[in-house]
């Protein structure tokens, strides 16, 4: 879920909080942004345009580097953002296949490697987006920071972990709800809607 990635994108800012309070805010921004930012590629290449699982981390290291011998706000926010991007890339391969029903384990497309130049294969160690043991993974980051993060980031986790569990509930019938809604739309459309909404069409 893009939920969990936002709340571990604001757990890797932990370590920020720990040695350097005082840019904690801003890491725990950088954090949720850098969680949540591959996936504004949903409608265009999906899990392809705006994830980077090699290069992100690449970029990342000499990002922390930096920000480890001059904390600022720029360096700690640039190394806590790509950091949290990276782990959002990588993980995109621990779940489910790159389909409108994950939980069928049809495809073997996980997340696109650039360097590699084709698709990694879903491991499914969470089974997909939605799964039950990803809302206890996006559990276990939200009670993480709420043991030792400000009241402010405690209620934006609290939060996100709502929205996680209103979407655990509601997610296998949203494919049924997609399906029938891209059923709708005009044939000239149909075009520009992602290929997984259009499978059965």
């Amino acid at each position: 879920m893009a939920t969990t990635h936002a709340l571990w994108g604001m757990a890797v800012a932990l370590p920020v909080l720990a040695s350097e309070p005082t840019l904690a805010p801003v890491a725990f921004g950088a954090g949720l942004a850098g969680g949540l930012l591959p996936d504004l590629d949903l409608y265009a290449g999906h899990r392809k345009t705006l994830h980077y699982p090699v290069y992100a981390p690449l970029a990342a290291v000499p990002a922390v580097t930096l920000a480890i011998a001059t904390p600022s706000t720029v360096t700690v926010g640039i190394a806590v953002g790509l950091t949290a991007m990276a782990l959002h890339a990588v993980t995109d391969a621990a779940g489910g296949g790159l389909e409108l029903r994950p939980w069928l384990a049809d495809s073997d497309r996980a997340v696109y490697s650039h360097y590699h130049g084709r698709w990694i294969r879903p491991r499914r160690w969470v089974r997909y987006d939605g799964a039950p043991e990803d809302l206890a993974v996006a559990g276990i980051a939200t009670v993480s920071l709420a043991a030792v993060a400000g009241s402010a980031v405690t209620a934006v986790a609290v939060a996100l972990l709502a929205v996680s569990a209103v979407y655990v509930l509601v997610r296998k019938s949203l494919a049924t709800l997609a399906e029938h809604l891209v059923g709708l739309l005009p044939t000239p459309v149909l075009s520009y809607v992602p290929e997984r909404y259009r499978e059965s069409q």
